[in-house]
């Protein structure tokens, strides 16, 4: 591809003396830039259009702000990375993207930045993979201003992404312990949850992880008591925690980047109820089950039967609800999902939560989960906050 001569602005960062305020984060985003143009030629793709998001941060170091400061980055199967960018893009992109020069527009417009990418293209791309993220709004005019063949870029991105390198790792790790620290800090409240709502301890979560250094939640947070801990996409609501009722209290937060994920489920200032405990232990032996099925070339779907068949073996299996995880980096849900029926072999590198569940309608829920990486000859976990129902 090419960017043809226009009146907008062009911007070249070759001259600074460091793109990104780190050197070796900018040579890892040129190596996966080079590994997507290797399978672009792979599959006979004349390029790939990235939107703000996941996988440009993962190509380039900047996330972006979709739709209000976006941009679209083009990668092409041979030749120089590029990007089409409103003008009140550029510092961002300036100060942290591993991208050598830009286009700039001085309209905010998103069909503007689109269409004028459109006509920065050469007259000789027939095939075009768009990031499964871009809004209608960019691509029709993706899609209306030229001939070539146009499809997502899921396939190309996600075998590159699904495999943590030794840096991302250590962010995940990062990104645990904060999560971990929290989870400890609101556990020792004690009995002081007692009487607060759940969306007042939601917050009190969410600040900690902010002072903590977490820049965005994973997800929203649950916390889930009594019957609502029943119902595992219930979020935070105002019902307020009673004594001795077990609580989930599932969260995580974005640190350099990427996610953590973990739950803890606990019972304040009180007995929990009567089959309660028998419930707990059935999912932490199915948590530790699952964990130590993982390991390289077993498939994702094995670690799920692997923690399912715990839970019916101890007469919880109608409580049943979920799957066993999901993958998280970039994304706090991503590859690999851990579930029956996924055949997805396991590597090393992979991060993934496994997180067991029972689940009795009306009464209470359980849920423990651990984030683990794979490795060589098996797994770590990145959790290691008390698997404990009693407060701390």
């Amino acid at each position: 591809m090419c960017f043809s001569p226009s009146d907008t602005l062009i911007h070249t960062a070759d001259g600074r003396d460091d793109m990104t305020a780190d050197p070796a984060s900018a040579q890892r985003h040129a190596e996966r830039v080079a590994d997507l143009q290797d399978r672009l030629r792979q599959r006979d793709v004349d390029l790939a259009v990235v939107y703000p998001g996941p996988n440009a941060l993962y190509l380039t170091g900047v996330y972006g702000e979709p739709l209000d400061r976006h941009f679209l980055v083009a990668v092409p199967a041979h030749g120089e990375v590029r990007a089409v960018t409103p003008r009140k893009s550029l510092d961002l992109l300036d100060d942290r993207a591993s991208i050598s020069s830009f286009e700039v527009l001085d309209s905010n417009d998103p069909r503007a930045v689109a269409q004028r990418f459109v006509e920065t293209l050469s007259g000789d791309v027939k095939e075009i993979r768009v990031d499964e993220r871009t809004p209608y709004s960019v691509s029709r005019p993706l899609e209306r201003g030229t001939d070539a063949t146009i499809a997502g870029m899921g396939d190309l991105v996600e075998p590159l992404r699904i495999r943590k390198d030794d840096a991302e790792r250590a962010a995940m790790e990062r990104s645990a312990a904060v999560a971990d620290d929290v989870s400890v800090a609101v556990r020792k409240l004690g009995d002081e949850i007692v009487g607060m709502t759940e969306a007042e301890v939601a917050d009190e979560i969410r600040g900690r992880l902010h002072a903590k250094g977490a820049t965005r939640l994973s997800f929203d947070i649950v916390v889930a008591s009594g019957p609502n801990a029943a119902r595992p996409y219930l979020r935070n609501r105002g019902r307020e925690i009673r004594a001795g009722e077990p609580v989930i209290l599932d969260f995580g937060g974005f640190v350099d980047g990427y996610a953590s994920d973990q739950t803890r489920t606990t019972v304040f200032g009180g007995d929990p109820p009567d089959d309660f405990e028998a419930a707990y232990e059935t999912v932490r032996a199915a948590l530790d089950a699952g964990v130590d099925a993982v390991e390289p070339g077993v498939t994702a779907g094995a670690v799920d039967r692997a923690t399912e068949a715990v839970v019916r073996e101890r007469g919880f299996g109608d409580h049943l609800i979920h799957g066993t995880g999901h993958g998280v980096g970039l994304e706090a849900h991503e590859a690999p999902t851990i579930a029956d029926g996924n055949d997805r072999v396991l590597e090393p590198g992979m991060v993934f939560s496994v997180e067991p569940g029972v689940y009795v309608e009306g009464e209470y829920g359980v849920r423990v989960e651990d984030l683990v990486v794979v490795t060589e000859d098996g797994a770590d976990r990145l959790n290691d906050s008390p698997r404990t129902w009693r407060p701390l």
